[in-house]
């Protein structure tokens, strides 16, 4: 697990190439926000995690499939990191920040990223 890469993993490229292209700036893995978000656009007042299917539980349409080995260390850790993400999400948004989760299968959809744009978009129409 220590060769997993935290930061400018290819779902994490994917969405930052997209928002860039389409002229949205941001600051990267921000420490002083808990969580250390994976994007922030301080414009906007968002924070963006790109989250990996299978790290964070994620029961996609892609199937990642869950571990066979070890099931009951990797269930439990699982569902740790969901619990995790869940207090980080709920502390951001307590410090007003407007929250947005991109998974793994997510990050390569043309459709998702344009629907990522819009939500982000009609927030500083407000």
């Amino acid at each position: 697990m220590k060769r997993v890469g935290r930061a400018d993993t290819a779902p994490e490229m994917a969405v930052r190439r997209h928002l860039h292209r389409r002229g949205f700036r941001y600051r990267l893995h921000v420490r002083d926000l808990p969580g250390t978000p994976d994007i922030v656009l301080p414009r906007y007042r968002t924070v963006v995690f790109v989250h990996g299917c299978f790290w964070h539980g994620h029961d996609c349409p892609h199937g990642v499939a869950r571990a066979r080995s070890n099931a009951d260390y990797w269930n439990g850790k699982i569902e740790q990191n969901r619990r995790r993400d869940e207090s980080k999400v709920d502390a951001v948004r307590e410090l007003g920040w407007n929250v947005e989760v991109v998974w793994e299968c997510e990050a390569g959809d043309p459709r998702e990223l344009a629907r990522l744009e819009r939500r982000i978009g009609r927030r500083m129409r407000r």
